[in-house]
């Protein structure tokens, strides 16, 4: 397949700007200039269904639309710029930027430190720009990658995202092309890697004119969201080149280290060779080209395995899928709760499973779905999942979007801190909860169409039927709910919230610093559970390390008697001591065992032994 059929507007100092656009339901386009001058300018047409013209005297800040069929004024299906929103004109952007970070080799997958935040409530400001003064302090933290949820074009200028109607234009209001590009590079010069989150599954519901363009959807396939994106149907080749020039230009245009793809379980594809298959062997022969290491991220549903394995094993080679499972059954065991998708959760044998294994439904019945759901995970590498106590959608997708600390105090939270971030898998934060932010992120939309703004209010409405939330909802709509999602970072210097934050920095440097936490392996894992004292123990190794990890979810204190490895274990983490505010450690500096040995756990603890082989005692040793 050609990959690369340079759609949109491209301006070069040589030949002026280039316009091509893929419109196979038209007889005829034609170029509407709206500035610097007015004239409408007739377009040559080429093979499959592309029109183009090359217009050596205009360049950038050049602003226009097509003309469909002598009538239909549309701005450009891959626009890289919309000053003027998602119905106005698109504008011809300047490809030039002085890149600094010509040596970055992005970041390796099993050092992904993930911390997920919105642009617009991430600071006042809301902008690209204004992340930039941020990133020592998420460095402080020892974050090693940002995941930005998605800036493609979207209508006003309050939205999650995932509204976006024009996949190729960074959002006007949070300052374009160009200020994501400064923030990328900034991110880079900071050692922080940096990735998207894109939408490869629907468009928005306002300013999304593509389908008067062409067959880029079909109606065989329905979403959540509206017809299918049409990936396998009729002239279908040429829309699956829209959306990987899409990923290409977000990796090598704008330098990204990888993408999040949103809800792939939402691309209904029955093609021999898929789409995302198409898509990973593209981004996989990008990255060679820049010799820079760039990662494909799956959020999906369907616990298949398949989305991370390879084409030999039948599979689409993406890199890691989010594991929404970990986060429902860590949820459930935390705060009790058991309404919609959380039925189907028991808390800690699913945690051991996960732990395990990664999925925890692998083919058995879910009640919530009323079937079967899932497929094993065994085979598949720890570093190939991402797990989570917060995301986007799991605070989001509540009625008031009330974040953790809403819902459990601050011994709950350091545990479950702990849980993921101990874990062997790579772990993913929400924007500020890593010091117990209490802004709620609440769903909002600034649409320009009264009607779908209402239509809005009533979907959301229905959304949390399932659920047994008898409150009355945010108005999505307007914009007191968008700016009291906004964060305050002001709190992360202040009582409980200081010492959130210096526990999750502690964690994160344990990950990083003790060879066992570091290195990610089921196979060098074992977990066990005590569930009548709601406690869980997990020992991971590599090499001479060995670390303890004992996770107690108990109301209440607890006694274990483990048979725990003999020799010395030193404390290297207790989340019930003085300094994270914890009730008192019952846990000596020093753990001798022999072959067995009792520790008093507090309520709601995390208690990390640390040892290497030189400090066991070989002719002693006593495994689980």
């Amino acid at each position: 397949m050609i990959l690369h059929r340079n759609i949109g507007s491209r301006w070069s100092d040589e030949a002026g700007t280039d316009f091509r656009v893929w419109a196979p339901y038209c007889e005829k386009v034609e170029l509407q200039i709206v500035s610097p001058d007015s004239r409408r300018i007739e377009t040559k047409r080429e093979p499959r269904g592309y029109f183009s013209a090359s217009v050596p005297d205009l360049g950038p800040g050049t602003r226009y639309f097509y003309i469909l069929n002598g009538d239909k004024e549309r701005p450009d299906p891959a626009s890289r710029c919309q000053p003027l929103d998602v119905h106005g004109p698109s504008e011809v952007i300047d490809p030039r930027y002085n890149w600094q970070d010509k040596v970055w080799p992005g970041v390796l997958l099993e050092d992904y430190i993930l911390y997920e935040l919105h642009v617009g409530t991430f600071t006042p400001e809301g902008t690209f720009d204004a992340i930039v003064p941020r990133l020592d302090a998420l460095v402080d933290l020892g974050v090693t990658v940002i995941e930005l949820m998605p800036v493609a074009q979207f209508p006003g200028s309050r939205n999650w995202g995932y509204d976006g109607v024009y996949p190729f234009a960074a959002q006007t209001s949070y300052g374009g092309y160009q200020g994501l590009r400064r923030l990328v590079d900034a991110c880079h010069a900071k050692g922080l890697g940096i990735i998207l989150d894109v939408v490869y599954n629907h468009l928005g519901p306002e300013g999304a004119y593509l389908s008067e363009f062409g067959p880029y959807f079909t109606d065989r396939y329905e979403t959540p969201w509206g017809r299918g994106v049409n990936f396998d149907g009729p002239l279908s080749d040429e829309v699956r080149i829209y959306w990987i020039e899409n990923a290409l230009e977000w990796i090598s245009g704008f330098h990204f280290d990888g993408l999040r793809l949103d809800a792939i379980h939402a691309i209904l594809d029955f093609s021999v060779e898929p789409f995302l298959g198409d898509l990973a062997s593209a981004v996989a022969q990008c990255a060679k080209k820049l010799n820079r290491r760039v990662n494909l991220i799956a959020e999906s549903d369907r616990n298949d395995p398949k989305v991370v394995c390879g084409s030999q094993q039948g599979g689409f080679g993406l890199d890691a899928v989010w594991n929404d499972g970990f986060h429902h059954a860590l949820h459930t065991q935390l705060t009790g709760e058991r309404d919609g998708y959380y039925a189907d959760y028991q808390g800690l044998p699913d945690l051991v499973k996960a732990f395990r294994e990664g999925f925890i439904y692998t083919g058995q019945f879910s009640p919530y779905r009323q079937r079967r759901h899932g497929a094993s995970s065994v085979p598949l590498a720890a570093r190939q999942f991402v797990v989570f106590t917060q995301n986007h959608d799991q605070i989001g997708n509540r009625a008031l979007g009330d974040r953790l600390c809403h819902q459990v105090n601050l011994e709950a939270r350091k545990l479950s801190a702990a849980t993921v971030l101990l874990s062997p898998f790579i772990p993913l934060l929400f924007m500020g909860e890593e010091y117990g932010e209490r802004a709620p992120f609440t769903f909002f939309v600034s649409h320009l169409d009264p009607d779908l703004c209402e239509a809005v209010r009533q979907g959301r409405r229905k959304e949390f039927a399932d659920f047994k939330w008898n409150v009355e909802i945010p108005d999505p709509v307007s914009e007191e709910t968008f700016l009291k999602s906004k964060l305050n970072e002001a709190l992360k210097e202040t009582g409980e919230h200081k010492v959130l934050y210096a526990f999750y920095k502690e964690l994160i440097w344990l990950r990083k610093s003790m060879p066992s936490l570091r290195h990610l392996s089921k196979k060098t894992l074992e977990v066990f559970s005590y569930e009548n004292k709601s406690s869980l123990v997990i020992k991971r190794w590599t090499g001479d390390s060995q670390a303890l990890i004992l996770l107690h979810f108990g109301q209440s204190s607890q006694t274990l008697s483990l048979p725990f490895p003999a020799g010395e274990w030193r404390k290297v983490l207790d989340s019930a001591e003085e300094r994270w505010l914890g009730p008192g450690s019952k846990i000596p500096e020093l753990v001798i065992s022999y072959n067995e040995i009792s520790l008093e756990l507090t309520p709601l603890s995390v208690v990390v032994l640390g040892r290497t082989l030189e400090e066991s005692w070989p002719y002693m040793v006593l495994d689980f």
